[in-house]
């Protein structure tokens, strides 16, 4: 009987998963897959660790010509039997596979956070400038907005392209190198805290946004201030925004490596379509949309005083769009 055998009589005759075996040993369910179809071969410390766990000695596990008596034989478990557990086929994914696809998205994370950012703030130089009610400041306003706007596309396309080596991750059962886990879940942890002061934070700059216009417009009651109010809003909701999309991005990169989630193998393998995404798909949706009425109203009434006030409430809105985009993806 040769290793890959043993493997699977003890660890059926244990009464273990693959999954619960890997975990004990401090590895991917997918390597004892391969140990279990002779694709690969356990190291030494594991070879170690299986003989106390199993309680049978390393000789029995090595050497092909011991044969202990077993009240199972494995002579019933079929090849099909293992393949069932390790459908679909896995990619494998190396440490420096790993660690590039976490710094890269650490830097898409950024971009895209600050390309939503500033679409949300290119409406900024038309309130400042409707402050001096001159035509001509108007219409270099729009060459304004829409230079920031083009800015932020721009970002979208770069960071998008540059994650394109990567999407298989989201899509393809993988099979990562050994330690790949441990590490992964040592810097998920490490940014959990982060990742809820971030989003706590970014909700509450959301709904608070308004408080400055409220406060000031009571205070002075002038069409100055109003539209300065407006501006700082605005920046309120960008900034929020941008914090809520960069930790998200961020905690979604831990979440591909892990299979969790939105990302988790039960989902790819249900589905062959890629929907990890989804959620953040629905929001820049919803921005888009929120963007396009924006436009829409703006510059078919030229009214940008009044128009501003699609953002604030875009912006106290997002919190509930996140949300339900996130319960969507679940399903």
């Amino acid at each position: 009987m040769i290793l890959a055998d043993k493997i699977i009589d003890l660890r059926k005759k244990a009464g273990m998963s693959q999954e619960e075996l890997a975990e004990k040993l401090g590895v991917s369910r997918q390597s004892v897959s391969k140990w279990e179809m002779a694709q690969s071969t356990p190291d030494l410390n594991r070879i170690l660790k299986m003989s106390e766990i199993f309680g049978v000695t390393t000789d029995y596990l090595l050497k092909d010509k011991i044969d202990l008596a077993k009240p199972e034989s494995t002579a019933d478990i079929s090849v099909e039997d293992i393949y069932d557990e390790t459908q679909p086929p896995l990619t494998y994914v190396s440490m420096k596979q790993a660690n590039d696809f976490l710094s890269k998205n650490k830097k898409h994370a950024f971009f895209i956070a600050l390309g939503v950012a500033l679409c949300i703030v290119s409406v900024v130089p038309p309130i400042l400038l409707e402050i001096f009610n001159n035509s001509a400041l108007e219409d270099l306003s729009a060459v304004f907005m829409f230079l920031i706007i083009a800015a932020a596309v721009g970002m979208f396309i770069f960071s998008s392209m540059s994650m394109k080596s990567f999407d298989f991750l989201k899509s393809q059962c993988i099979d990562t190198e050994y330690g790949i886990d441990g590490m992964v879940k040592s810097k998920k942890e490490q940014y959990q805290s982060r990742h809820i002061m971030m989003i706590v934070i970014g909700v509450m700059l959301c709904i608070l946004s308004v408080v400055p216009a409220i406060i000031f417009g009571t205070a002075f009651n002038n069409y100055v201030t109003d539209m300065l109010s407006s501006v700082l809003l605005f920046v309120c909701v960008a900034v929020g925004v941008f914090m809520i999309v960069n930790t998200s991005i961020i905690i979604g990169g831990y979440n591909v490596l892990l299979e969790e989630e939105g990302y988790s193998r039960d989902r790819k393998t249900r589905t062959h379509v890629d929907k990890s995404s989804l959620a953040g798909r629905i929001i820049s949706a919803y921005w888009c949309i929120i963007l396009a009425v924006y436009f829409a109203y703006s510059f078919t009434t030229w009214d940008f005083g009044r128009s501003w006030i699609i953002f604030p409430i875009a912006g106290v809105l997002t919190p509930v769009v996140t949300f339900i985009a996130k319960a969507i993806e679940k399903k």
